[in-house]
């Protein structure tokens, strides 16, 4: 069975045997260009081989591409579940072809997780699948392999070839990619809003508050710090900036009003505080500058978070995630937007919500824009009590 170990801290030279000493002095002396963190994911075989090229997509995405923990995580996943899948079949990740691939894909159509025991989405078979293929393509621009079946003919099987369109080169048209049915993102109403940051336990509600007056992701929510918010001056403004990191470490910022803004102070003055507090009378680490922390003084965690909202939406009777608040923003936003372009108003409604969204592509943004269309009239509910400050 694969292992991942992750990275620790070189043993002192006392703590290992006598003849492993000078070997361990002189480690401690060695210094490197490009160190991995502690924590790094180093996967080995079941006979305890490292799986030398994996180890090394994961640091050149790391280390060199500075990716974000997520990225990796997600990444050795991928990487670990296909090394995984060809130990079990005995298959050599070097000799892997176009049969092995659309074996793995269909496990995992027809099983499901082992860690969860639910059936896995289409978007995660697609994802893990490309994932294999891109690691494929870094192999051999890396010149771990010569040549790869798996790469520069995704849609061409060895033993039965069949003709393919011009566009089946890419990754995205390639015969291993399932079709994949795009969910238009439903916002919630005012009384589902309402309902369930009335249900949501501090500090979730205000974290939810946020995703729903900024359409932050999660991700972004968490590296919020108590600075960024506590340093707006007062004024009679009744929106702030707030300069924020978005995904992949870009700078971007997001639209604050002034009463969430007002929300945010009475929680560092009361919760926030009194948590930092007890932690420290009980000895625990309160020097966290992240804005939100849980009752134990530690910073909110993204699982948590997830979880907390799951369960208040269940206990609401509808069913609710993160995402779904950040849509939620998205689609009143644009609405609202739409409507003011209709009035001879200078603007680009889909231009304004993808920046304020942090969207790459404006293809991303016009999902929000057909989901309005869609369900119009619960849109209208959510602008009719959101927009006025009443949720």
């Amino acid at each position: 069975m694969v292992q991942i170990i992750r990275k620790a801290l070189l043993p002192n030279p006392s703590e290992v045997v006598e003849r492993l000493r000078p070997a361990a002095t002189q480690a401690h002396s060695i210094v490197l260009r490009e160190p991995r963190p502690l924590g790094f994911p180093l996967l080995f075989t079941a006979n305890l081989l490292l799986i030398e090229p994996a180890v090394a997509f994961l640091h050149e995405h790391f280390v060199q591409r500075a990716h974000t923990a997520d990225t990796i995580r997600t990444y050795c996943e991928i990487l670990y579940d296909w090394f995984e899948t060809l130990e079990q079949n005995a298959v050599d990740w070097a000799s892997a072809d176009a049969v092995d691939l659309v074996a793995y894909r269909n496990r995992m159509l027809l099983q499901p997780s082992a860690r969860t025991g639910r059936p896995y989405r289409i978007s995660t078979v697609n994802l893990r699948v490309r994932g294999v293929l891109r690691f494929y393509e870094w192999a051999v621009r890396m010149r771990w392999l010569e040549a790869s079946s798996l790469v520069g003919r995704p849609g061409d099987f060895a033993v039965a070839r069949r003709p393919q369109p011009v566009c089946a080169n890419t990754v995205d048209h390639s015969l291993f990619v399932l079709r994949q049915f795009e969910l238009l993102p439903r916002p919630l109403t005012s009384e589902q809003a309402r309902e369930l940051l009335a249900t949501l336990p501090p500090p979730y509600d205000l974290m939810a508050r946020w995703q729903i007056y900024t359409g932050l992701r999660v991700s972004e929510l968490l590296r919020l710090s108590s600075k960024d918010v506590s340093g707006q001056s007062p004024s009679a403004a009744s929106h702030h900036t707030i300069e924020v990191t978005r995904k992949g470490r870009k700078p971007g910022y997001v639209i604050a009003p002034s009463s969430l803004l007002d929300e945010t102070a009475g929680y560092l003055s009361g919760h926030r505080r009194a948590w930092l507090q007890r932690a420290r009378r009980k000895g625990r680490p309160s020097g966290h500058t992240a804005l939100f922390i849980n009752a134990r003084g530690a910073p909110a965690g993204k699982n948590a978070y997830q979880r907390v909202i799951s369960q208040a939406g269940q206990a609401c009777g509808f069913r609710a995630t993160t995402h779904l608040m950040r849509a939620t923003f998205a689609c009143m936003l644009l609405a609202r937007l739409e409507r003011l372009a209709s009035q001879v108003v200078a603007i680009n409604p889909l231009l304004v919500v993808k920046v304020l969204m942090g969207h790459e592509r404006i293809e991303t943004t016009d999902r929000y824009l057909r989901a309005i269309a869609v369900d119009a009239s619960a849109l209208r509910d959510v602008l009719d009590t959101l927009l006025s400050g009443t949720t």
